[in-house]
């Protein structure tokens, strides 16, 4: 794979291309050929770290793709929630681990380009094979006894009192975080952030009212919009967000006129290194087996995401946007300790 700051020709003919990729990897299948390396057939588990708390939108992904994937492995895979430093500790273990194909992590790709700019853990996007599943919306929600009835009526309230409002996120690298961060700065607002271990546990807070407001993930905030327990105001970026079981969010450029933001593309990272049999077997399991999944169709339709698998350039490719608009974010906001432009990170 190669870093999108190092592909020669222009980026957009380049993100044609890795679309293109990514759109040709569900129907057609893997074809390694004569030179490709043998199929990996794993002698012992397989430990997948989830560097967030359990019940998150990373974990509840990986648990279908590692359930998915066991299938064809012939081999358990073993999930192991390692939260802590907005993912950084769990990302580090499987940085250190031995590089034999063993260990594994996952997450938002956006992760993987931030670490660095906070100066938590060494290592860039491209230092990673990606095979990515889903595509997910943050979800600017209340809870359910708020007085809040609509986007405009909460962002209203942080003009009013800035810095006031509380706002959970899995952290700073999250996506929650930095969906916040692009409506602070869209809206000209400021807000009080409270980070959580996890998607899940920012998204019960939020139900118990310790915070104001959440834009955790619509796949971490579906069951309890259903139940009534958390109110959607908007999905945040350009288009509505259709909930199965709940009906339509609107977008929040309903509120903001003109805003966008990326999507957040999740999925399983293994570290550059490890045999070329690994990352080909996976590679051709993506094509063959992910790319037709139900399962994985399925958790998406009730989650409220986008079914999107892909690996190699095409995976860099679609989500280098979400890793560029955070890590940005982060320094014109003043979190980050490092330029990302000196990381291998343009600004967009």
């Amino acid at each position: 794979m190669k870093h999108l700051t190092h592909v020669s020709g222009s980026a957009a003919e380049f993100t044609r291309r890795a679309v293109l990729a990514a759109t040709l990897l569900a129907v057609v299948p893997w074809a390694g050929g004569p030179a490709a390396a043998a199929d990996w057939k794993p002698t012992r588990p397989i430990n997948l770290i989830v560097p967030w708390a359990a019940g998150g939108a990373t974990d509840q992904v990986l648990r279908v793709v590692a359930s998915e994937l066991e299938k064809s492995l012939g081999q358990t895979i073993v999930v192991i929630n390692q939260p802590g430093a907005s993912g950084a500790i769990g990302t580090k273990s499987a940085l250190d681990a031995a590089r034999d194909g063993y260990v594994w992590t996952g997450g938002a790709v956006q992760d993987l380009g931030t670490y660095e700019t906070l100066g938590s853990v060494k290592t860039r996007v491209a230092d990673w094979n990606l095979f990515l599943c889903v595509a997910n919306v943050p979800v600017l929600s209340v809870p359910a006894k708020s007085e809040a009835k609509s986007a405009a009526e909460l962002i209203a309230a942080m003009k009013a009192k800035p810095g006031a409002v509380k706002v959970s996120t899995a952290g700073l690298t999250s996506s929650g975080h930095a969906a916040m961060d692009t409506i602070a700065a869209a809206a000209g607002v400021t807000y009080r952030h409270v980070a959580y271990d996890g998607g899940n546990p920012a998204v019960v807070a939020a139900t118990a009212g310790e915070v104001d407001a959440t834009t955790q993930l619509a796949s971490e905030q579906a069951d309890l919009i259903r139940g009534k327990m958390i109110r959607p105001l908007a999905a945040v970026g350009d288009k509505p967000l259709d909930l199965e079981g709940f009906g339509r969010i609107p977008a929040l450029s309903d509120t903001l006129p003109g805003f966008k933001a990326p999507l957040s593309y999740y999925g399983i990272f293994v570290p550059k290194g490890v045999p070329a049999e690994v990352t080909e077997t996976l590679t051709r399991l993506w094509a063959e087996q992910i790319a037709k999944s139900e399962a994985l169709q399925a958790f998406a339709q009730k989650r409220g995401a986008l079914f999107a698998p892909s690996t190699g350039e095409a995976a860099q490719a679609v989500a280098f946007p979400a890793v560029q608009a955070n890590a940005w974010s982060l320094f014109d906001s003043g979190k980050a300790k490092v330029s990302p432009d000196t990381v291998g990170i343009p600004r967009p």
